[in-house]
């Protein structure tokens, strides 16, 4: 097994395997992972500060098997910051007063080591950990538009409008994320008044209302059978045990493709016209943050 050390903020670390291949479709190397993840750090890291991340881990690439990682893995160095927090994700003790010892991601470091280890995607709560690691209440609420086939981007796109508007007369300013995967993201960031089960109730009710008023595209049903053709809203992602692809991580998909933060205006773009609006690879969020910045925030 090739070996390297090497210094990132001050840590010794041993980063393995460079030329292993973890995405053979486009022959994309672990180098190239790491060197993406290092070079989109400053707009990352302030969507993993202080957030519990569970990792998808592909030891072997992505046409091999994947495993979740919760815990902190085995063996991590001593200054890993971790958090140990119930495992419902909930401000008080679990029923069985069970915790997980999450990581908790703080700068390039801690970065580069979890994504040495193959875990090419990071997960996040939508709650925030003090210093101490109580979970606080959630700090933003999401709803993952997922289509059910022949439905695509296209249609979550123009379902993405809807929901922007009925967030909006809640005074809730919504951003939207192309996944990575199928469908779409969109993001607001609440006042931290409402716990999770706030929170989960306030998605749900925007999902609801906009079934009932538009049952032929959208359904807030989890039923499976009930999705073809349309876009569900799905709001459960919100409670407090639930995580999200955080904005900027990379998809274990064929291709290295990236949850991509995006401007209203390529989304209605994508709801005009099918060809507008497609999944991003990680080459292309790299020049779009060069070009636009972080558009998430601003």
């Amino acid at each position: 097994m090739s070996e390297i050390r090497a210094e990132v903020e001050g840590r010794t670390l041993r980063i393995s395997n460079l030329d292993k291949v973890l995405y053979p479709a486009t022959g994309t190397t672990k180098g190239e992972v790491l060197n993406y993840y290092a070079q989109v750090a400053p707009v990352l890291l302030p969507q993993l500060a202080d957030r519990a991340v569970t990792r998808i881990r592909w030891p072997h690439g992505v046409h091999g098997d994947s495993f979740f990682e919760k815990n902190a893995p085995a063996g991590a160095p001593g200054w890993l910051r971790t958090v140990e927090v119930p495992t419902t994700g909930s401000r008080g003790s679990s029923r069985h007063g069970d915790t997980l010892r999450f990581p908790v991601v703080d700068g390039l470091a801690s970065l580069t080591y979890l994504v040495n280890l193959a875990s090419l995607e990071l997960h996040v709560h939508q709650w925030t950990v003090t210093p101490r690691g109580r979970p606080r209440h959630p700090d933003r609420l999401v709803i993952d538009l997922d289509p059910g086939e022949p439905a695509g981007l296209p249609e979550c796109s123009e379902v993405a409008l809807l929901v922007r508007a009925k967030l909006a007369e809640r005074g809730l300013e919504a951003r939207p994320v192309t996944s990575g995967s199928k469908g779409l993201h969109l993001y607001a960031a609440v006042p931290g008044e409402l716990d999770s089960d706030g929170t989960t109730a306030l998605a749900r009710e925007v999902a609801e209302e906009l079934q009932a008023e538009h049952p032929k595209r959208v359904t807030a049903t989890m039923t499976r059978a009930r999705r073809p053709g349309k876009v569900f809203l799905d709001w459960s992602q919100n409670a407090g045990s639930k995580t999200t692809i955080a904005p900027y991580s990379l998809r274990g998909r064929e291709r290295p493709t990236v949850a991509t933060p995006r401007t209203w205006t390529e989304v209605e773009a994508g709801a005009e016209d099918p060809l507008a609006l497609e999944q991003c690879r990680f080459e292309a969020v790299l020049e779009r943050i060069a070009e636009l910045g972080d558009v998430f925030v601003d």
